[in-house]
């Protein structure tokens, strides 16, 4: 296994742990925080495994971080939907 591989899993487990304790904010600072550290690890995992193995750990952070990807495509279709 390869370093960004080890640390795409360890970044999943992490997000699963951190998921589990209770916050105050409704987790969105952890959010915040994985995000910052899952991108750019998403980008040497690409790298370095190729696409295939990016896009799935993107969708295994997709799933741990949800609701920042649910309020972005809220956004998003707000912002650049039809209108009317």
């Amino acid at each position: 296994m390869s370093a960004p591989l080890i640390l795409a899993c360890l970044w999943l487990v992490t997000a699963n742990v951190l998921a589990m304790i209770p916050s105050r904010d409704h987790h969105w600072t952890r959010a915040y925080v994985l995000i910052a550290l899952g991108v750019p690890l998403l980008g040497w995992l690409a790298w370095a495994q190729g696409p295939w193995i990016a896009l799935l750990f993107l969708a295994a952070g997709m799933s741990v971080l949800r609701w920042p990807v649910i309020y972005l495509a809220r956004w998003v279709r707000r912002k650049f939907g039809a209108a009317g």
